[in-house]
């Protein structure tokens, strides 16, 4: 079967369509890097203190929940089911991405759709120029169109980052990689 690298979407604005499609496409990358994690790779904390797979994957939902709630629903706050998903702050008092421990694969990835399903919705009958509408806060204007962008990329450099701690724990374990 030949692999079709075609845009679908079943969006009725075009231009939202192409977004979502995008996003989704990210996400399809990054459940194929989820498939190739066991559960010891989780929680195990590589060597040069860099943050636990697990630590990411909530970061990659809770900044997916920011952004739709901050920018594209102006909201302060995240309401169930989201808030009972995203317990964790952001951050350290260090700055660092707060470390999750204790939770499966199957957790992360339930709570990864869940926060998508979310999103999806919003934007399901979002019309053009609600889209295109430039949110203003303090620090920025934005648009509910360049949030899409912008998580798109995150999740891709995420990605990244999980499958280079992935190949780490690997090599620390003796393992081939895949």
């Amino acid at each position: 079967m030949r692999e079709q690298k075609i845009v679908e979407h079943a969006h009725p604005v075009a231009e939202i369509g192409v977004w979502l499609w995008a996003l989704e496409d990210a996400r399809r990358r990054t459940n194929e890097e989820i498939a190739q994690l066991s559960e010891a790779m989780i929680d195990w904390q590589p060597p040069h203190g860099d943050s636990t797979i697990g630590s990411v994957l909530y970061h990659v939902a809770l900044i997916e929940a920011d952004w739709l709630y901050a920018e594209v629903l102006e909201r302060d706050d995240y309401p169930e089911p989201a808030a009972s998903l995203l317990p964790h702050p952001h951050r350290t008092s260090q700055g660092l991405l707060t470390p999750v421990f204790g939770e499966t694969i199957a957790q992360h990835s339930a709570r990864l759709a869940k926060i998508r399903e979310l999103l999806l919705e919003t934007f399901k009958d979002m019309s053009l120029a609600d889209f295109r509408r430039a949110r203003e806060f303090e620090p920025y204007l934005v648009t509910s169109e360049w949030v899409l962008h912008h998580l798109c990329q995150h999740e891709a450099e995420h990605r990244s980052q999980i499958g280079g701690l992935r190949i780490a724990f690997e090599r620390a374990h003796g393992i081939e990689s895949s």
